[in-house]
């Protein structure tokens, strides 16, 4: 009998992220720096339209492989390999971004779907014999890739990328709406999150890790626009400006929202369930909130004075707001009954600038949604003092 390609579970103990992993996350470092290069380039409904379709496609590539590897053993050749051909498709898919609605779409979806077929088809190899449920449960995600697929290949051969972004949407939301149904099919019935035998520690780690490859891609953005724009008083304030918000962004999720919930999954009766919604579905806004910040924070560097356009207006104050809504969501389904007071004060304030959004420089702009993360970072340190006193025992 061949060798299992699974994961052994043994008992309580806490599985670890592999080297390997890492090194396939190395690949959405560019990806998600090319969709904030997009962002920067075309401040416009159109450019934010196709952003989001590229981000929301890169972003399910990534979260689904961070599933199958909490279930495969990174350690074995074969397993090695699939990360290997997988980083190839993504660097692919990373490359052809610019161009994904002109003359590189066709690169990106093949890329995309070879990622996301291969991958199911590897999990039914894996699992042929060994896990009877989850068996059932990918043979119900290649079903709904499947039907997927059509309309992905279908914009992509259209040259009119009004109908491309219609399809691709569509595509997107048969993506999107496949595990919050649980995959259901009528020949071969609904996944049932119970099933889904995720190892709590493992998972959490890969996506808090997954969260520090976007602040360190905001960084990048960052630090490359600072270093070609002249070191002038308003320059300088931008750039800290921006440093500061990375900061209160990390201490945001890290402090004490990712611990907490990573003890609470990996203490979950259904960590399938809480998995697929606290880091599946709530980890999108965390992730794209820090990259629309990254590009606003570029957008505020190469140009700190004067009236903003409406689309850099939107970054400056749609970045913070996007990143303090996920966490809101995140927190809320992993840390009790209540959504945290600070992070609904902070979303309120960004509103009640928004107003002033056309009157206001960005360098000003930046500086407001700045102050906003620091004053939410600030209250919920001390408000929840004793949870993190008590995460750290």
């Amino acid at each position: 009998m061949k060798r299992s390609l699974l994961r052994s579970r043994d008992g309580d103990a806490e599985e670890r992220v592999g080297a390997i992993e890492l090194f396939f996350d190395l690949v959405f470092v560019f990806a998600v720096t090319q969709i904030s290069h997009i962002l920067i380039l075309h401040p416009d409904p159109a450019g934010y339209a196709e952003a989001a379709i590229l981000f929301v496609a890169i972003w399910w590539v990534w979260v689904e492989t961070a599933w199958v590897t909490n279930w495969l053993d990174v350690e074995r050749m074969p397993v090695r390999t699939l990360l290997f051909a997988l980083m190839a498709g993504a660097l692919l898919m990373a490359i052809s971004m610019p161009e994904a609605f002109a003359g590189r779409a066709m690169i990106f979806i093949t890329a995309y779907l070879a990622v996301q077929l291969g991958r199911h088809l590897f999990m039914l190899l894996a699992l042929r014999g060994r896990s009877r449920e989850n068996f059932r449960n990918f043979l119900r995600i290649l079903v709904w890739a499947s039907i997927e697929a059509p309309f992905w290949v279908a914009g992509a051969l259209l040259h009119d990328v009004a109908a491309r972004m219609i399809l691709w949407m569509l595509a997107l939301a048969l993506l999107n709406l496949a595990p919050a149904v649980g995959f259901v099919l009528p020949w071969l019935g609904r996944s049932e999150t119970r099933t889904w035998n995720i190892e709590g520690h493992h998972f959490s780690e890969r996506c808090g890790l997954f969260i520090i490859i976007a602040l360190g891609e905001s960084i990048v953005v960052t630090g490359a626009a600072f270093g070609e724009v002249p070191w002038s008083g308003a320059a300088i304030a931008a750039f800290a400006a921006a440093f500061v918000g990375a900061i209160a962004m990390w201490w945001l999720y890290f402090d004490i929202g990712a611990e907490r919930a990573a003890r609470q999954l990996a203490s979950n009766e259904d960590p399938g369930r809480m998995a697929r919604l606290a880091y599946t579905y709530f980890h999108l806004p965390i992730v794209a909130g820090i990259v629309v910040t990254a590009a606003s924070d570029g957008m505020a560097l190469a140009q700190p004075g004067g009236v903003p356009p409406p689309g850099v207006a939107a970054a400056l104050l749609g970045g913070p707001a996007l990143y303090l809504f996920g966490n809101l969501l995140f927190k809320r389904s992993s840390g009790g009954a209540h959504f945290p007071l600070s992070h609904l004060v902070g979303l309120g304030l960004l509103a009640l600038a928004a107003p002033f959004a056309l009157r206001l420089s960005p360098l000003r702009l930046s500086l407001a949604a700045t102050a906003v993360l620091v004053l939410v970072a600030i209250w919920e340190m001390l408000s929840l003092r004793d949870t993190r006193r008590t995460l750290r025992i």
